[in-house]
């Protein structure tokens, strides 16, 4: 009356058991790329926000886009760099790339 036959499990192939292995490269590969990638990319970052935080006025900086500037107001989230004598700009604090010793700028004019 059926015309489908049922169907049974069958057992497992003899590699099943070895499930751990199968993912040991993958658990290496993500281990090094941790270390390799993740780590360093974290503690850069947080040296960058470290540095940005302690800018007070009178630092000299240097912006994502390639002014340089010394700091006049430091605020929360904004800095007031004069770029030139008389001219200030407004930059947030996430714009500052790099601190410069003191007296760069006046070394390059």
């Amino acid at each position: 009356m059926f015309l489908i036959e049922p169907a049974y499990a069958q057992a497992a192939p003899a590699g099943a058991e070895m499930g751990f292995m199968s993912f040991l490269p993958m658990i290496v590969i993500f281990v090094l790329f941790w270390f390799l990638m993740i780590r360093p990319q974290q503690k850069r970052m947080k040296e960058m926000k470290a540095m940005v935080d302690a800018l007070q006025k009178g630092d000299e900086v240097v912006t994502n886009g390639g002014l340089l500037g010394k700091v006049a107001k430091a605020g929360e989230q904004f800095l007031t760099l004069e770029i030139a004598d008389g001219v200030e700009i407004v930059v947030q604090r996430s714009a500052v790339s790099q601190r410069l010793e003191k007296g760069t700028i006046k070394n390059n004019k």
